[in-house]
């Protein structure tokens, strides 16, 4: 019996499936740890990239944004897609350009290149990721195997984050910066040999059609909200920036009209009716906006007022990703006796734990503290993208997997984005209006600390002496203040997540298979 008929009986009878399907497992991981990887590495290649190529500072960004920002914008679309054309046809496709675009992008001769470039392999990863969790969905149909299916996958999310600093520094300590993305090809190879081998072809035997207006709406709608969102951090939120709020507002409003009035809608908004799916989704949004909220500032404070190399930092934070990854598979055995909103807001009491050790022990002697409180955030949030993931697809119809998969992913993406934007931000706001600048630093070396951290770290370097340890002082004691009050909000937000769990995950262990 081939994988796909065993499969098809799996799905028609809810049985379990055997070593093939988890052999498929494996595969499916291999594109969603390089995605997360991609998401965290790029920043420690930046510095030679900016060697290399000298783009300016708005280049600088797009370097950086023109991925998740490109990512985020079309999931939705490319999830519809592989529900109507195959979601395995999806990931080859995805992988097939993303590692193509990839290989461009290590040999970019230019920034402008490497930009265009960052954006291709957006549009190819919106392909991967939301066909990756919708065939999950197809290939485990059986609730206890799914739950730990779905275990794995948010583990290998969230090892991919954490391993991104790990990884990129130690590639950029033997090679050029291009390594970090030529990795891409090795990983994606095996999946193109092995996919076609061990995962079966899924799709929507009803699908929404194809509709270019639709599909500009929903563009219309992300695009500027992402891309406000990024902008509001950096340079505040200003008029032009409500402007694009309300122009994605308006979009989006227009799409959900749309959606609600065509007899077979790209994304059936019913979806969100359904209590436990919307609930799930704020649940995971908010808890990715509390995890990369955590790792943009404790990263900061290891490397800049710690003095740990990216490595070294990176290696400091390895408990509390074993303890993320641990705890995602251990809610599985639970899950079978807790239900959704007493296990979820459990976990993330620990979550709200980590991030109020952080506000009471910040200074430069934390180190250890940081460790702990991570471990504890780790946790918490291991334990809620497992379960909420679970519900998002087990709350929805079979054939919709792709679209939920697509709604969960945007989630994800923009809770990504939100954790910087929303944190990073306030810690920003924070640490310039808290810096007191000594008198006798120059007025070029006093503009660049009050910019960054690092920017106040290197004048300090360049003007050395005590007026350099002087200034040094101060941004530290400016970063880590501004940080004790970003760490109680991100505890507040890890709060409003466990609220909403408690309040809409309902009182079963599971919501009744369809």
């Amino acid at each position: 019996m081939t994988l796909t008929q065993e499969l098809r009986i799996a799905d028609e009878q809810g049985s379990r499936v055997g070593w093939r399907g988890w052999a498929a497992l494996v595969v499916l991981m291999l594109p969603v740890l390089l995605v997360s990887v991609d998401n965290t590495v790029l920043s420690f290649a930046l510095p030679q990239i900016a060697l290399d190529l000298g783009p300016s500072g708005t280049e600088q960004l797009w370097i950086i944004d023109a991925y998740p920002l490109v990512l985020a914008s079309l999931l939705v679309t490319m999830g519809t897609l592989g529900d109507r054309f195959g979601r395995r046809r999806m990931l080859l496709i995805g992988a097939t350009g993303f590692a193509a675009v990839s290989a461009a992008a290590a040999f970019a001769p230019s920034a402008e290149w490497l930009i265009g470039a960052r954006a291709a392999m957006g549009v190819f990863g919106a392909m991967l990721m939301p066909s990756t969790l919708s065939l999950l969905r197809s290939i485990f149909t059986d609730r206890d195997q799914r739950r730990l299916a779905i275990a794995i996958w948010a583990s290998m999310f969230s090892a991919g984050a954490a391993l991104g600093p790990i990884v990129g520094g130690i590639l950029l300590a033997h090679f050029a910066w291009g390594s970090v993305f030529l990795m891409a090809v090795p990983v994606l190879l095996p999946l193109l040999v092995l996919a076609p081998l061990l995962v079966p072809e899924s799709r929507d035997p009803s699908p929404g059609r194809i509709d270019p207006v639709s599909i500009g709406l929903s563009l219309g709608a992300l695009v500027p909200i992402v891309y406000g969102i990024k902008e509001g951090a950096v340079h505040g939120f200003g008029l032009p920036i409500l402007v694009l709020f309300a122009a994605g507002l308006a979009f989006g409003a227009l799409f959900v009209r749309r959606q609600l009035r065509m007899s077979t809608p790209m994304l059936d908004m019913r979806l969100f009716r359904r209590r436990t799916f919307s609930g799930a989704l704020l649940v995971n949004l908010f808890s990715v906006i509390a995890l990369v909220g955590f790792l943009f500032f404790v990263a900061q404070h290891l490397q800049l007022i710690v003095g740990l190399s990216p490595i070294e930092a990176g290696f400091a934070l390895v408990p509390g990703l074993a303890a993320m990854i641990l705890a995602g598979l251990a809610v599985v055995p639970l899950s079978k006796r807790f239900p959704p909103r007493l296990l979820v807001p459990a976990g993330l009491i620990l979550s709200i734990a980590g991030y109020v050790t952080v506000a009471v022990a910040a200074g430069a002697d934390s180190t250890g503290a940081i460790i702990v409180a991570f471990v504890a955030l780790g946790v918490g949030i291991g334990m809620a993208e497992t379960v909420s993931n679970e519900l998002i697809l087990s709350s929805a119809p079979p054939d919709k997997a792709g679209a939920a998969s697509a709604v969960s992913e945007t989630a994800y993406e923009l809770g990504a984005v939100l954790g910087t934007a929303v944190l990073g931000g306030m810690l920003t706001a924070l640490y310039r209006s808290g810096l007191a600048i000594p008198a006798d630093v120059p007025t070029a070396a006093a503009d660049a600390a009050r910019e960054t951290l690092a920017g106040a770290a290197h004048a300090a370097d360049v003007l050395g002496g005590e007026t350099g340890a002087a200034l040094r002082d101060a941004a530290a004691h400016a970063f880590d203040s501004g940080m004790t009050a970003t760490a109680l909000i991100g505890a507040a937000l890890v709060a409003i997540a466990g609220v909403i769990a408690a309040t809409t995950l309902g009182g079963r262990s599971a919501p009744a298979e369809r």
